[in-house]
């Protein structure tokens, strides 16, 4: 069990962010600004995908129409991506936005924050403070040398302050970088000294293989430490797949019950049945199904007995055949080339 940090309950749209509640996965469109048909396709595919938060950018007001088209086109919150211009922030809440992200290292002076503060206050929307390292305040470089951890966090930790100096408390953090170490010390440093709740990320990780790696090392980490309320597995790659990410890495480590558990062996010397491809298409079959079960996927006698009779059911394979187990019990013995069915048919049992 991961002993999570409490943070401050935030309210987005019809969701709770912190205070405890499970943690969100979000995403971020990438369709054109000005393709208001693709942003609404886009966002309906990461809702069916399980997407609980969706972000858009807001580059110029024109674009601020966006917002209503999607309040109108799906269930889940919506929140804007602001940068260098205040009175984007001001049109999307005007249009209905669930959310306001801004970046202080580009948002402008303070009196441009305050009427965000404003606006957002009014009508009780709550606003993300998001640093990132490829944009950090000039004067933070200059006294860090980098954008480092503690540079990241003094970035954040001022703009709160002055959120709070204008009677604001409905905040969300994110310290992003594109360094994992530098991100995972940037959070953990933020949450000794806030009790904001945190959107946990690794802005740019890449392409699907390193940016999969990248953010399985520093996501998992936090979430294991018991930081971030909320994720996103930033992906150079259509935002459906970071959904499919950040639902597994949740589910390995314990703070997501939906869902297929696969257990399956690397296979050796010993495996007498093919293994790799049964294991595919066991996970393939098993991609979609809700039941929040373990399912062992075993090779040979040595580990796999004992993994098929701890899953809540399992395959240990023989020579050509393979013992079915199901909650520590032996169902039977089973050719290679009916198992599959054998064990699906037992799931869908369960």
């Amino acid at each position: 069990m991961i002993d999570r940090k409490i943070t401050k309950a935030v309210r987005v749209g019809g969701l709770m962010l912190g205070g405890g509640n499970p943690v969100l996965v979000q995403s971020m469109l990438n369709a054109r600004a000005d393709d208001i048909p693709a942003n609404v396709a886009q966002a309906q595919r990461l809702e069916a995908a399980g997407c609980q938060l969706v972000r858009v950018t807001v580059p110029t007001p024109a674009h601020a129409r966006v917002v209503t088209a999607l309040k109108e086109a799906v269930s889940m919150p919506v929140v804007a991506d602001i940068h260098f211009d205040y009175r984007l922030a001001l049109e999307c809440v005007a249009a209905g936005i669930d959310k306001v992200r801004i970046n202080p290292g580009n948002i402008g002076d303070k009196s441009r924050v305050r009427a965000v503060v404003k606006a957002c206050k009014f009508k009780n929307i709550p606003i993300r403070i998001g640093v990132n390292s490829g944009s950090l305040e000039k004067e933070l470089l200059e006294k860090y040398g980098a954008p480092t951890a503690e540079a990241l966090v003094e970035s954040a930790m001022r703009h709160v302050s002055l959120l709070e100096k204008n009677d604001f408390n409905d905040i969300v953090i994110s310290i992003k970088s594109s360094d994992v170490k530098t991100m995972v010390d940037a959070y953990r440093l933020a949450a000794q000294r806030c009790e904001y709740p945190l959107h946990l990320g690794v802005t740019e990780a890449g392409t699907e293989r390193m940016g999969l790696i990248k953010s399985a090392a520093g996501i998992g980490s936090l979430l294991l430490d018991g930081i971030g309320d909320t994720i996103r597995i930033s992906l150079t790659d259509d935002p459906v797949r970071e959904i499919a990410a950040a639902k597994d890495i949740l589910k390995a480590i314990g703070l997501r019950e939906e869902g297929v558990r696969i257990v399956s062996c690397p296979t050796c010397g010993r495996t007498n049945i093919d293994l790799i491809a049964l294991a595919n298409r066991v996970e393939d079959k098993l991609r979609d199904c809700p039941k929040p079960i373990t399912v062992a996927v075993m090779g040979c006698a040595v580990n796999g007995p004992g993994e098929a009779r701890e899953a809540d059911i399992g395959i240990a394979g023989g020579v050509g055949e393979a013992l079915l187990f199901k909650k520590g019990k032996i169902l039977g013995k089973f050719p290679e080339k009916d198992i599959l069915n054998v064990l699906l048919s037992e799931i869908e049992k369960m």
